[in-house]
This record gives structure tokens, sequence and C-alpha cells, in this order.
């Protein structure tokens, strides 16, 4: 397993539980190298930890999110209504950073004996007709039957593999950042999303009253290398926050330390998934703009449906087909959609979606997780 992050450490226990023998390859030096981000996991995304033994872990850290609200530019509340599948407490969303999710899959994957070695940053693969091997920039080597790229947007092992596939510009920067104090009289449990004239701005109030947030701002992308952390991008976002009568520019004028600025990217659809013993997932295969909010439940979903597809069809090919065929409808409707709702935010006259409606709990989806329900080779609408 190249890639220490959700997909890749999901994928671990995944498979590790199907009865293989996984070893995981990060190349950051410890857990927690992304710390600084926050993310919502879906009902769908927890679902997916339950079936891999690991939703206690996760629901230790972060806190849960039961109900949504929204906001137009004049500070108007639009809606205020159940948020994923509410009834089942361990299906409830959760709001946690994404260091904190990383550690707890890690620590996981450690008290179940998943070697996981971190600094290994990979430079080369080579497949073979008896197995693939992985070399590293230290000059070690590894030797496996299989090789899952797991390790993200800018992925090295797709770069390997398909060398011209890179993520895109989505339209739209995202800032994220934590102000020391609750806003409002939300509480804990709502996040509140603003349809502001020049941003969609989101917040959430944790049980220790500290404000996450984040603002999507269309715009042009970051400079090449530009820094992530950089105190000039406050100033960048207020101007446009303070044009609406909501409460988004008090929270980010609050906010303590560094506001984190990236570009929401995606990938192109229908690109390469897999080739001999070399397959890809989460992030590295299907990257989506943030708008959905769906990246890492997307990954944890990965996790489970290739450990079942390993398990239940016996030679790797056809695994990785059955895989594919399996996910890749879901995760480009994912991109699709995310990529409209960035994009729609462009023009103001036509104002797009804040965000997606979470939808009603996916039958097909659920006994396509479901650890005990065997995998098809072809999703029912194949077959």
């Amino acid at each position: 397993m190249i890639g220490g992050g959700i997909a890749g450490t999901a994928a671990a226990l995944g498979l590790h539980k199907a009865g293989y023998d996984v070893t995981v390859y990060e190349a950051h030096p410890d857990t927690a190298e992304d710390i600084g981000a926050f993310l919502t996991l879906a009902s769908n995304g927890m679902r997916a930890l339950a079936q891999l033994d690991a939703a206690d872990a996760v629901r230790a850290v972060g806190f849960p999110l039961t109900s949504l609200r929204l906001l137009d530019s004049d500070g108007t509340e639009l809606t205020h209504a159940p948020l994923g599948e509410v009834a089942e407490p361990g299906l409830r969303y959760r709001c946690l950073r994404r260091g904190e999710l990383n550690a707890a899959l890690q620590g996981e994957a450690a008290r179940r004996g998943i070697r996981l070695r971190h600094g290994a940053r990979l430079a080369g693969v080579t497949d073979g007709p008896h197995g693939v091997t992985a070399r590293f920039a230290d000059g070690s080597t590894a030797h496996a039957a299989l090789l899952i790229g797991a390790d993200g947007l800018n992925s090295t092992v797709r770069r390997l593999l398909t060398p011209g596939v890179r993520p895109g510009y989505a339209g739209q920067r995202i800032f994220y950042g934590y102000s020391g104090t609750a806003a409002g009289p939300d509480g804990t449990g709502v996040i509140t999303f603003v349809r502001g004239s020049e941003a969609t701005f989101g917040h959430v109030v944790s049980p220790a009253g500290q404000t996450y947030w984040f603002a999507r701002v269309s715009t042009e992308p970051l400079p090449a290398g530009g820094a992530a952390h950089r105190a000039p991008w406050r100033e960048e976002l207020l101007p446009l926050l303070r044009k609406d009568a909501t409460p988004a520019a008090d929270i980010v004028t609050a906010s303590q330390g560094p506001v984190m600025v990236t570009n929401a990217t995606e990938l192109p659809l229908g690109t390469v998934w897999h080739r001999g013993r070399t397959l890809l997932i989460g992030d590295a295969a299907h990257a989506a703009s943030p708008a959905t909010g769906q990246g890492a439940s997307m990954a944890l979903e990965d996790a489970v449906v290739l450990a079942k597809a390993l398990r239940d069809l016996p030679r790797a090919p056809d695994a990785f087909a059955a895989y594919e065929r399996h996910r890749r409808p879901r995760v480009e409707h994912n991109i699709t959609v995310s990529g409209g709702i960035s994009r729609g935010g462009r023009n103001p006259s036509r104002p797009g979606p804040v965000l997606a409606r979470p939808a009603e709990p996916d039958e097909a989806l659920i006994r396509q997780l479901a650890w005990d329900a065997p995998l098809p080779a072809n999703p029912p609408e194949e077959t």
C-alpha cells in the first residue's frame, strides 16, 4: 500500500480483515502532517468505517453533526433540516481534523499488527510476471503480489501509471480556519452554510466552543508553488465576506492562527485506474472538488469494496475490474456534481447550490458495503 492517509490506511484495514498481509508505505514522517484542515465524514463514510470495524476509533475524535442550516446573503435562514442518517447515532455525520482521522486509522492499523513505514517516498515501480517491486527514494525496495496506490491528489503511483493525467482547477479557492469562540446561537451539532454574494461560507461549533470555518471563492487559481499558509489570505477574504449581513466576516476576523488556502481541484473522468498488478484508489484515482464534502467518505467506501473484491474474486485482474465497475459510476458522479457546484459559483446572477442535498440511504450502496454480503463481479444493473 502506497500512502498512509485515509484511503490507504482504511484499505489496509479492509485487506487485513479479508486475510491479506499488508504493509503501508507513507512518505510523510508522521501522522499529523495535515492536521490544519478539517473535514466532515458523511453517513456513508461512517457506514464504511463500521464495516471495517473502525467506527469506534473514529468516534473517539471529533464531534457529531445532526442538522444543516442555510442562510442567504442577508443572514435570513432558508433551510434548517436534519443531516444524514440522524436516527442512527453510529451513522451521524462527524466533523474532525484530517490529521485526527489519519491518526485514529493508523492507530487502529497498528493495533491489528499492520506494518506502517513512515518516511518512505516512492520513486519507481516495476511490474513483473511474479509480482510488483516498489523502489523508494532512500534506495530501499519492497516486493509484493499487488501494489495499491492511495497516495492522494498528487499521486506518484498515478504519475508512473498514467504520466499524462493531472488534476485540474475546479474554479474555486478554498479557505480554512478556526476561531477561538463560538459564533452565534447555533450550538454544537449544526453546520451552517451561507450563500454569500461573493463567497460560499460554512461553519460548525465544536463542543469546546471553537468555530471551524471554510469559504469557497470563485477566482483564479493560486500561483504554482504559492504558500498554503500565509496571513494575507485573511485580508483577501474579509472584504468579500463584509459585503453581506452574515456572521462570516466576524468569524474570520476572530480566527486564531494562520488561514489555510488551497485550490479546488479534480481529476478528469475516464482515467485509467489499474494496470497489471497496480491499482489506484481514493483521490489518486478520482479526486473531486470539495464542494460535496464527500472525498473522505468516498475513500472509505473504496476501502471496503476493494477488500471485498479481492476477498471474493480469485484472480487480481478480475477483482480490480469488478472494483472499478462497482466504484466508477458513483465516484465520477461525485466529481461531476461537486465540480458543477464549484463552477456554478462563478456566475453571481445564477448562483449554484452551496452543497449537494444529503440523499436518503442508498439501498444498493448498503448492500455493496455490507461485509458479509458477497461482492458480485458486476453491479446489479449490469447483470
